[in-house]
């Protein structure tokens, strides 16, 4: 398969090339393990103590890669047309396989596109969130209170790596899998699932449904933040070398795109179970 490049695009990566190699050689002989790793940059703001912490970074890149993606939807439906090229192709060839798997698993037609429009954006955003992992890039590290800036001595900060990001998703789909429930059930017969099949199991359920976010998120969290700290350390056992690259590479891009259909699989499970009649 022949790539082709815009004459934009050919500058665009001449450039970045020859920044990147400027900074190599810069950084050459003289690196250091990044200092702050596992410490997050904060801010304080003047809110309740729930909401009294910001993270900006983790904000920062949220919003990067939304653009990002939004980007890409735009100019993806901008260049529809009746015969596909190959992009477009390979685009409906993933969409088309995760809308029949949620139509597989979804009972109710009336919740399938719904369903599959939550899956869907939650894989994307994920997927390219992890993807940030295994690309060299600017990080911010904090140490003794001072912030710490890595020029392409550790990857681009991915917001999956944060737990707000993930708790915050969590939740999302256990509210959105509740209110599908109670559109499809009604409020009482939504209500008295909570207490079959004997009344005696109210706490037990209610810890059920609190325990699948908390689940939901750490599994993310865990495999993104400490996969990638374990994967630093080792890189920096054998820097200089092609092992962190592969190394790198094999995190960032395989294992994040596991997790990102994890993560959406799961939200698909639990939307089903709560529209099981």
């Amino acid at each position: 398969m022949k790539v082709s490049f815009s004459r934009g695009e050919k500058i665009f990566l001449t450039l970045f090339l020859i920044v990147y190699a400027g900074v190599a050689i810069w950084n050459f002989g003289k690196i250091s393990f990044p200092e702050g790793i596992g410490k997050v940059w904060q801010v304080h703001v003047p809110l309740p103590s729930l909401l009294g912490t910001l993270n900006p970074i983790t904000v920062i890149m949220t919003v990067v890669i939304m653009s990002i993606l939004i980007y890409m939807a735009v100019s993806f439906k901008r260049h529809l047309s009746k015969i596909p090229s190959k992009k477009q192709a390979a685009i409906e060839i993933i969409l088309s396989f995760v809308y029949d798997l949620v139509e597989d698993v979804i009972p109710v037609k009336e919740f399938v596109k719904p369903t599959f429009y939550v899956s869907m954006t939650l894989f994307l955003f994920i997927w390219f969130s992890n993807l940030l992992g295994g690309i060299p890039g600017i990080s911010v590290g904090v140490s003794s209170h001072h912030l710490v800036l890595n020029l392409f001595t550790d990857t681009w900060p991915s917001p999956t790596g944060d737990l707000n990001t993930n708790v915050t998703y969590a939740v999302m789909v256990l509210f959105i899998s509740h209110i599908f429930a109670i559109k499809l059930k009604g409020f009482k017969n939504w209500m008295k699932g909570f207490i079959d099949p004997n009344p005696i199991m109210l706490p037990m359920n209610i810890i059920g449904e609190l325990a699948k976010p908390v689940s939901h998120s750490l599994r993310l969290f865990g495999n993104i933040a400490g996969g990638g700290i374990m994967v630093l350390m080792l890189s920096y056992l054998a820097k200089y070398t092609i092992v962190p690259m592969v190394l790198w590479g094999f995190f960032g891009f395989f294992v994040g795109t596991i997790q990102a259909f994890v993560f959406s699989m799961l939200a698909i499970a639990y939307i089903s179970v709560q529209l099981e009649q």
